[in-house]
């Protein structure tokens, strides 16, 4: 039994982030992480903006799933780009991120600020705001895309 737990306790120690305090273990596992973070939103908004503008029918209750989805998935991505070596790492990230820092943190507040507003309005079930909270969050979108991402 002492064997067992030395040696789970010697593994664990292994497994172990390099990074104390996250959950990634270098530059490059951060991209990915936060790449696959904004695919999720990627997915539920695409699927909630064709909704909004007809090009499938509405559903309120997949509206309301797709809000609350985006409301938790936009709080993902932003420890990603705090991760030693994930400036250098490769992704589509403009280094204009880490120069503009600030800014860059204050448009993921936001986002995250128009999802809950997105979020609000579908528990509602109110489709003239969902429109509204839409345009809101897929404005901010592509206005950080416009300045962050690289084409």
């Amino acid at each position: 039994m002492k064997k067992l737990l030395i040696t789970s306790a010697m593994l664990l120690s292994f497994s172990q982030p390099l990074f104390a305090g996250s959950a990634f273990t270098d530059g490059e596992d951060a991209v990915e992480y936060r790449k696959a973070s904004f695919q999720l939103i990627r997915h539920n908004m695409m699927d909630l903006g064709d909704m909004v503008r007809g090009k499938v029918p509405y559903d309120a209750a997949r509206v309301q799933k797709r809000a609350t989805a985006l409301a938790a998935v936009t709080t993902l991505p932003w420890e990603a780009f705090t991760v030693p070596g994930a400036d250098k790492a490769s992704g589509d990230a403009k280094a204009e991120i880490w120069a503009n820092l600030q800014d860059f943190n204050g448009r993921a507040d936001q986002l995250q600020k128009d999802a809950l507003q997105l979020q609000s309005a579908a528990t509602a079930a109110d489709q003239t705001a969902v429109k509204a909270a839409f345009a809101a969050f897929a404005k901010n979108c592509k206005a950080c895309h416009d300045k962050y991402k690289a084409d």
